[in-house]
């Protein structure tokens, strides 16, 4: 009989996180699209599912265009492909530009205006980070507070007329949409609802159709027309009352390496919604308010907080149990904080702020 435990485990599989691949572009084109709110911590989610985590792999991704950062899915940052950006805001565009439209209200009178501006900013010079656009719009008389930027720059994202450009000494900049996916590929809204059921339950498997509902923000309707399509690619059982649907296969045993230290907005728990809590099997974790602060994963399980510093020389992990940890569950943060702090090729420290070992 599955498990919550199983469950989650089977996640770190479908995930990469034990199963790795080979590079940052092949992590993101697996999962769809990947939570990318926070620059720093979302590349090492992203390296993380990578059989060698190199800083330069996302980045060069980045640079050349093969993968955008940019809002899609929710009115969030992702990363995405380029080859997969225009059928995902086609598809899921309509139901994400309310939200920036009711935080865009106060600038409805100037929306179009707004917009001319910044494509013709963008067809001048590429490339540019947003204190260059605020500066060139307010040469022209547009005033906008840095909020207001954002958001705009958000709603033309997900309108398919701006998205990111490379990088410029790590600094987020925009790009015109055509320059950067010069042949978008477009689906018909039932090859395109069939392409992300499949995909989304084959790297965030086993979930349920509430999930994939909350992850991209598509009625239950579209998901099931969706899950319809692919399900003579897709397997499913039932768990707590509960459809879960999975790639092909049956639940691995165990996951190496077994240790993660992630964000809280990692797709191993910002993926899911309605079976999020399978990584909390033994209910251990307070339901509260969400915090920015991170999460240790021991075997699938959120077994601690985690809060990242970074210095010049090492970056610092402080570890918050829900409960007391085993010897072998403090072996396998200590080794994620050893991979980690080798991808940043920096030393690793482990403050165990409370929480005593359990023989």
């Amino acid at each position: 009989m599955i498990t919550d435990r199983d469950i989650a485990r089977w996640r770190l599989h479908s995930q990469h996180l034990a199963a790795p691949v080979e590079s940052a572009r092949q992590v993101v084109q697996s999962l769809v699209a990947v939570q990318a709110e926070n620059a720093s911590q979302s590349a090492w989610a992203v390296a993380t599912r990578t059989t060698s985590p190199r800083r330069d792999d996302l980045a060069q991704a980045l640079v050349d265009g093969r993968v955008l950062r940019t809002h899609v899915l929710r009115s969030t940052w992702h990363y995405v492909r380029a080859d997969d950006l225009q059928w995902l805001q086609d598809l899921t565009g309509p139901r994400v530009l309310p939200v920036f439209d009711q935080q865009l209200q106060p600038l409805a009178d100037r929306m179009t205006a707004l917009t001319e501006v910044v494509e013709q900013l963008l067809a001048e010079a590429s490339d540019r980070t947003r204190t260059d656009l605020a500066d060139a719009l307010a040469e022209r008389g547009e005033q906008l507070t840095g909020q207001q930027l954002m958001l705009l720059l958000g709603y033309l994202e997900v309108q398919g007329l701006v998205t990111s450009g490379a990088p410029r000494g790590g600094e987020h900049t925009y790009a015109l949409f055509a320059d950067r996916v010069p042949e978008p590929r477009r689906l018909d809204r039932d090859e395109a609802l069939t392409e992300l059921a499949l995909r989304y339950f084959t790297a965030h498997g086993p979930a349920t159709e509430r999930d994939l509902a909350y992850w991209a923000t598509l009625t239950f309707t579209d998901v099931r027309r969706g899950i319809a399509g692919a399900a003579d690619r897709l397997a499913s059982f039932e768990h707590d009352d509960r459809t879960f649907w999975h790639a092909p296969g049956e639940a691995p045993t165990s996951a190496s390496p077994a240790g993660h230290l992630l964000q809280v907005l990692d797709e191993m728990y910002r993926g899911y919604q309605d079976s999020r809590w399978m990584v909390d099997a033994a209910g251990a974790v307070p339901r509260g308010r969400e915090t920015a602060i991170g999460m240790a994963l021991v075997d699938g399980q959120l077994v601690a907080g985690m809060k990242r510093t970074v210095s010049a020389t090492a970056v610092a992990f402080e570890i918050r149990p829900h409960r007391p940890l085993h010897a072998s569950e403090i072996a396998a943060i200590q080794d994620a904080a050893a991979r980690y702090a080798a991808y940043l090729g920096l030393e690793a420290r482990v403050d165990l702020a409370t929480g005593g070992r359990v023989e």
